[in-house]
């Protein structure tokens, strides 16, 4: 298992049928679960869960949302745009918590989690919504 945070990039093709998203450089490594999330509302935050031992893969499937990890260890953060117009997936490694505000109404997002649901409430951390605050839009 990897224990650097990387992108996975995706494309997106077109034709007269339609669309079609990809990542093809996913190979569902060590994956044992999945789960969608959405909030009810645009601008929401979800934030901050971690864990030691448990790795996830992110994938915004509708919409966009703005994707904060925290390295447990050093506190460093690393901020990520993930958007379905651009299809990619995000690898968070263990020892990181994250968290996600949708930047769109009725954004949906996947996780793909390397731990049981078992193994993952063992191996639970949380963090106030604003511990880490890097919610703020940049306006151009």
């Amino acid at each position: 298992m990897d224990t650097e945070i990387k992108i996975m990039n995706g494309e997106i093709a077109v034709d007269d049928r339609g669309t079609v998203s990809f990542v093809n450089d996913f190979d569902f490594e060590g994956v044992r679960r999945f789960y969608q999330l959405s909030n009810h509302d645009i601008n929401y935050i979800r934030a901050w869960h971690g864990h030691m031992k448990e790795g996830k893969y992110v994938y915004v499937s509708k919409g966009s949302a703005l994707v904060g990890v925290v390295n447990l260890g050093t506190e460093e953060i690393k901020k990520f745009v993930l958007s379905d117009k651009s299809p990619k997936i995000l690898w968070i490694p263990p020892g990181n918590a994250n968290g996600f505000m949708n930047l769109e109404q009725d954004t949906r997002i996947l996780f793909f989690s390397t731990s049981t649901l078992e193994e993952s409430l063992s191996d639970d951390v949380r963090f106030d919504y604003d511990k880490w605050d890097i919610w703020d839009k940049n306006y151009r």
